[in-house]
Order: structure tokens, then C-alpha cells, then sequence
């Protein structure tokens, strides 16, 4: 068994230099790896291509890399509620790749399963197509898309154990297990590090081969994005 446990953050992110690709699990605020992208910030790098599902919120997770203009490119299905990324793609200053979300899911699980390329409907007979190559199957057209190529990929789980695999706990099950084994890293953050033997086989949602490093985060704040309360009767 190869013990994946790092110490800290710190150590987790070890490799990480300017101008690298890098995936970072979640959706919104639910499941993103916090303490990695707090650490992105602390190292200051420069020139990171984003490739998430969105960005979240201007003061959190990816936004505090937004805001330090540490991305040079996202890579994401839409922009969500963070105004600095819709500024920055805006004003030029940020270069922005949009593509459906089906699509950006299936690119990771492409790397992760280690096919260079999908077929999928999607964006056929639009600009997500232009320049692309099409296929005709069963009649229908189809876009041929690649996967992506990434050096780190940053995701959170609910609980891990020191050989790296891995149990999501609800929503946070989004883009985080797609992410896994879909670059050349993989550094998992969990709020429970158990030892080996801990976790229930039948429970672990992504074994620990897909996963290179793995550490215990604390105190997570667990923000919500958009919170709708029921009027009191």
C-alpha cells in the first residue's frame, strides 16, 4: 500500500510553478478544495489556466485568484455570480472558454479514463463547433472534442484515507470525482483523514489509484451561494 498522506497544504501543492493547467473540483461554492486555492494565493503564481465549473464568488475560492489576476485563462461552463470574472472577460483582460457543462464533465472523465477524445451533440451547428471536426453516427452530427490535458487537478471529499481513496458527501459529488486522475497530480483535500481499512469498500466513490496526494483540511467555512429561506407563517 503506498501511504499518499502529506503533512499540509504546503506540502500538497509542492511542483506547483507559473503558467500551469490545472483543474479545481466543485460547483458554485459546494466542494471546492479551499485550502488549495487559499494556497494557490499564498504562492502567488501567475499565469494558471482555470479549468472549473465556474468561479464561484468574488471574495472566495477562485475569485481570490481573479481578483489577484493569478488566471491568465477559464475554462468553465458559464460565469455564475462572480462580477470580476464577467469584468474581466469582458474587458479582455481574462481569456475565457465557454463550453457546455455535459461537455466540460466528459472532457475530464476523458483524461481520467485516459481516451484522448469524445463525440458528443452537443454545440453541433454552433460557435462551440467552429473549426472542430463533426461525424455523422446513426444520422445524427456530432462535435469531436478532446480531452483535457492538465498538470494539477484540486478536489475535495467529505472523508479519505491515507491511501487516497475517496467518499463525496452530498452535492459536493459534482465535478470533484471527474477531476480525479485527470492530470498528472491529483491532491485531494478532505475533512476527515481516516486510516487504511476505515472506509467501507462499498461507500468509496473514487479508489485511491486516481489520487497522488492527499492531506486533512480544518475549518471549513462552507458558504452558501445563493440562500432561499420559506417566509415565516
Amino acid at each position: 500500500m503506498i501511504n499518499k498522506k502529506v503533512a499540509n497544504v504546503e506540502e500538497a501543492l509542492q511542483g506547483v510553478t507559473d503558467n500551469i493547467t490545472c483543474m479545481v473540483g466543485g460547483f458554485g461554492l459546494s466542494g471546492i478544495p479551499e485550502k488549495a486555492i487559499a494556497q494557490l494565493v499564498k504562492l502567488g503564481v501567475k499565469g494558471l489556466t482555470c479549468i472549473s465549473n465556474n468561479a464561484g464568488v468574488d471574495d472566495f475560492g477562485l475569485g481570490l485568484l481573479l481578483q489577484k489576476h493569478q488566471i491568465k485563462k477559464m475554462i468553465s461552463s458559464y460565469v455564475g455570480e462572480n462580477d470580476e470574472f464577467e469584468r474581466q472577460m469582458l474587458s479582455g483582460e481574462l481569456d475565457v472558454e465557454l463550453i457546455p457543462q455535459g461537455t466540460l464533465a466528459e472532457r475530464c472523465r476523458a483524461a481520467q479514463a485516459g481516451f484522448p477524445a469524445i463525440y458528443t451533440p452537443a454545440g453541433y451547428g454552433t460557435e462551440v463547433a467552429k473549426g472542430k471536426e463533426t461525424r455523422a453516427f446513426d444520422g445524427k452530427m456530432y462535435v469531436l472534442e478532446h480531452a483535457f490535458k492538465a498538470d494539477f487537478a484540486f478536489v475535495k471529499a467529505w472523508k479519505g484515507d491515507v491511501a487516497g481513496n475517496l467518499i463525496f458527501k452530498g452535492t459536493a459529488r459534482n465535478f470533484n470525482p471527474v477531476m480525479c486522475g485527470a492530470a498528472k497530480i491529483t491532491v485531494a483535500e478532505v475533512e476527515e483523514l481516516v486510516p487504511l481499512g476505515s472506509l467501507d469498500p462499498n461507500q468509496i466513490h473514487i479508489p485511491g489509484i486516481f489520487v497522488q496526494r492527499i492531506f486533512q483540511g480544518k475549518n471549513y467555512e462552507k458558504r452558501i451561494e445563493q440562500r432561499t429561506v420559506r417566509q415565516r407563517n
